[in-house]
């Protein structure tokens, strides 16, 4: 007999904990349980004919918003090729409406509903033919829309690791946890459900992160909702980490900043560049809209908290924003997304409300105007506040935000150019409104491109500084890559090539000439130009390990 836990998951490099969880707690059948993980990029032929070729006699498969498109167009096929083969779902997509999914697809043999390594375990008794009834396995539902009683939640430490090896993952992302539930009611989070944390034990796991230390996993994150929620918790790992720190693994954690206290914010100070990074829910600065989806941040701690951690320049951090949310309109997101940017985050994560089944903002989209897609990810169309025309607009700024700034390739060129506009955001606004006039946003332009179109919009803005935006674009692209052919906007080298052979010394390096001191931090700086130029060495064995810039010398 063979059981099947399939995960499709939203890109090759992500991996699924949940399916490795569930086979571990399930240790005892383990000769007939196999993983199977897939992507939304794959065809759906393509994942249809590989769990037919392997036959299984149940497959369950673990639902997200991002794969239950692809997990429902397989359904369908499923059931008429494999007609001997039970189908099981399980899952946050799956578990709040449980009895209206399996009206829709009555051939399922069930959900399991809720957290499902005991439940899962169960019913691997159930089909090795030991004497269990599936009406007496908590946690399910079953066809005639049968609910059993929930699933208690278990305690952290019955949960094994659940990895045996990092063969699997191979320039993949590892995923653990050490902690479940939060204790925050953030309205569009199904995690204002449960808000009981429950904490895996410190000497647990400690011996299980040692398990990617001694392997040097390159990354870790860690899925705990919020992990610093309790702070001896949180400063015990870290202080762990920043101890045994093997020099190569990268541990990502979800934070609320404002909880920091000094000894945690010295520690992350202290530690190796490139050892942790930080995903920071901001979401909104609009004081109405954190009150209505019950967020109690207190943004002055929060500030002061990113700012000197930044100072610290060790620790990479993301800074997440959402559009859609009560209360916000076109301008208050505006002054929201400018305030974020004002903390120079590493990465600026401009997100869109998704509207989950089963949380609290679920129950209230009538009372705010909250209009969604139907199909998942069940994302924001127009609120009361923001019209669906805005929605669209804010999708520009983000596509413009992710290409620019937070590909982290254009540091120096956007930190000049931002000045030439109102604000931040209206510096994205408008080259994405370029993008568009231009016909750009239909071609998809390669990354080696979107120099040239950087250059275009800055000159279309500032044409009297295009020699600056060409030297500050010449240095951002070095910064990041030794090019095989030279980009149409540097310098002619021809009148240096004295001066760089004599500054000629590793062959893998770079020596390019500035007229501009692109390299200094004000942008007032960088527009005094000079009558000799500087020679600046870029030397790629050394990287910066946040932004991954080649390390610079000014000869």
């Amino acid at each position: 007999m063979k059981v099947l836990l399939a995960a499709v998951n939203a890109k090759y490099i992500h991996s699924n904990p949940a399916v490795y969880s569930l086979r571990a707690y399930a240790a005892g059948y383990a000769p007939y349980v196999e993983i199977a993980e897939y992507t939304i990029n794959q065809k759906a032929e393509a994942i249809l004919a590989d769990l037919y070729e392997r036959r299984p006699r149940m497959i369950a498969f673990s639902c997200y918003i991002w794969n239950w498109r692809m997990i429902r167009e397989l359904l369908w096929d499923l059931q008429q090729i494999l007609p001997d083969t039970d189908i099981w779902l399980g899952g946050p997509e799956v578990s709040y409406d449980a009895p209206a999914i399996l009206k829709t697809y009555p051939w399922l043999a069930g959900i399991m509903v809720g957290e499902g390594e005991q439940t899962f375990r169960e019913l691997m008794g159930y089909y090795c033919g030991e004497n269990i009834k599936l009406t007496n396995v908590s946690g399910v539902c079953l066809p005639g829309i049968v609910m059993t009683p929930a699933r208690e939640l278990l305690d952290m430490d019955r949960l094994p690791f659940p990895y045996e090896d990092t063969v699997v993952f191979q320039n993949r992302i590892i995923y653990y946890e050490s902690s479940r539930g939060c204790p925050y009611g953030c309205s569009y989070c199904l995690s204002a459900i449960d808000k009981k944390v429950r904490l895996r034990s410190l000497p647990l796991v400690e011996r299980e992160l040692d398990f990617f230390l001694e392997r040097n996993v390159a990354q870790v994150k860690f899925v705990d909702r919020t992990f610093n929620c309790r702070r001896e918790h949180a400063l015990a790992v870290w202080r762990y980490l920043a101890e045994h720190d093997n020099g190569v693994t990268n541990f990502h954690f979800e934070i609320a900043a404002e909880l920091l206290q000094a000894e945690e914010i010295a520690l992350l100070q202290s530690v190796r560049p490139g050892l942790f990074q930080l995903e920071i829910g901001v979401q909104s600065t609009n004081s109405d809209t954190l009150r209505a989806i019950h967020r109690r941040t207190d943004l002055k701690r929060l500030w002061e908290a990113v700012a000197q951690i930044r100072a610290g320049g060790r620790v990479h951090m993301h800074l997440d924003l959402i559009a859609g949310l009560p209360y916000e309109d076109y301008d208050s997101f505006v002054r929201s997304f400018d305030d974020v940017y004002a903390m120079r985050p590493h990465q600026l994560q401009l997100g869109f409300l998704k509207v989950l089944k089963g949380s609290p903002l679920y129950d209230k989209t009538v009372e705010y105007g909250i209009a969604y897609s139907a199909e998942p990810p069940y994302e924001v169309l127009y609120t009361r506040w923001l019209s669906y025309a805005e929605v669209r607009r804010l999708k520009r700024v983000e596509e413009m935000v992710e290409l620019y700034y937070n590909s982290g390739q254009f540091r120096h060129t956007l930190k000049a150019l931002e000045h030439m506009f109102d604000s931040p955001f209206r510096l994205y606004e408008e080259l994405g409104a370029f993008y568009e006039a231009q016909g750009y946003v239909i071609n998809h332009p390669s990354r080696s491109r979107r120099y040239d179109i950087l250059l275009e919009f800055a000159c279309s803005k500032d044409r009297e500084r295009a020699a600056l935006y060409r030297e500050l674009l010449t240095f951002d692209l070095y910064l990041r890559e030794k090019c095989k052919s030279r980009p149409a906007f540097a310098c002619d080298l021809a009148p240096f090539r004295a001066a760089l052979r004599a500054y000629e010394e590793d062959k893998a390096d770079h020596v390019e000439p500035f007229f501009y001191p692109v390299w200094a931090d004000s942008p007032q700086e960088m527009e005094v130009r000079r009558d000799a130029p500087a020679y600046v060495r870029f030397h790629y064995a050394e990287r910066n390990p946040l932004y991954h810039d080649a390390e610079t010398v000014i000869l």
